[in-house]
């Protein structure tokens, strides 16, 4: 029975005739099952009807091979109708969930949530604010490169008309006693002739002491005092000619000689730095 099932199911989407070798009492069977499920059964509306036989058109029988009976079935009464399910439920009722909200309210939360907020962010500044010091710390001089920030110089050792050089965080540095008459050459240089020009009041705290840089300004090098065409100094490496005042004369050096920070103190000394 379940072959002629499964081949009258096959036939009605074909909407065609099958044969079945089976007796008039099989089909009929078959057909009365067929007729149950594809009766007019409204689940969804909660009528039920009860299922008719329906009628069973004009079979028609074959004899073939052994004289084996055959019966040709219109496979149209296999047809179902089908519905689609509804409920009785109605779905759109929303449960009620107030059983699980907080009885402290939404102002006693927010507070809280608040102060916890605040709290987060000040912690987070203070180790961030740790951090950045401890960064700053290491990151500063040590104490024996901050001793070496500032050279103390005792001028009094110093005769006039003599130039002594020290050495300042690892630069050399000029200091020149001058006497008057250098004095006097200084300042009649015509600004006007000088590649960088500049005043020699505009280089001395005091006139008669000259604190400079003793690096030359084209590449580097350290110039030999009480040398060169101008009687100041003179740069053998590129040729760079400088006055008493440490002003740029002659060769390819751009600029004067640097001058350092520096102040004078009492007791006749001067601090570079």
């Amino acid at each position: 029975m379940a072959t002629l099932a499964t081949k009258l199911a096959s036939a009605s989407l074909n909407r065609s005739f099958i044969t079945l070798p089976a007796t008039a009492a099989g089909v009929r069977t078959v057909l009365n099952r067929s007729a149950h499920y594809s009766s007019g059964d409204d689940h969804g509306h909660g009528h039920h009807h009860t299922p008719a036989t329906p009628s069973i058109p004009a079979l028609q029988t074959t004899s073939r091979n052994n004289n084996r009976t055959f019966v040709t079935v219109p496979a149209a009464v296999t047809q179902q109708k089908r519905f689609n399910h509804s409920s009785t439920r109605d779905t759109t009722n929303i449960p009620d969930f107030s059983k699980y909200k907080s009885g402290s309210g939404d102002a006693s939360n927010r507070a809280f949530s608040y102060f916890m907020i605040g709290t987060t962010g000040a912690l987070s500044f203070l180790g961030a604010k740790a951090t950045v010091a401890d960064f700053l710390a290491n990151m500063s001089a040590s104490a024996d490169v901050l001793a070496l920030a500032k050279v103390e110089v005792d001028l009094s050792t110093i005769p006039e008309g003599r130039n002594v050089t020290i050495k300042w965080r690892g630069k050399p540095v000029f200091i020149r006693h001058r006497t008057a008459e250098e004095i006097e050459e200084a300042n009649t240089v015509s600004i006007a002739e000088l590649r960088d020009p500049q005043n020699d009041a505009d280089r001395v705290q005091k006139p008669e002491w000259l604190v400079m840089l003793g690096v030359c300004t084209h590449l580097g090098c350290v110039p030999i005092g009480e040398a060169g065409d101008f009687g100041g100094w003179y740069c053998p490496c590129h040729g760079s000619h400088y006055d008493i005042s440490g002003r740029i004369r002659k060769g390819p050096a751009p600029l004067n000689l640097e001058i350092p920070p520096y102040s004078f103190e009492e007791g006749n000394k001067v601090i570079i730095g």
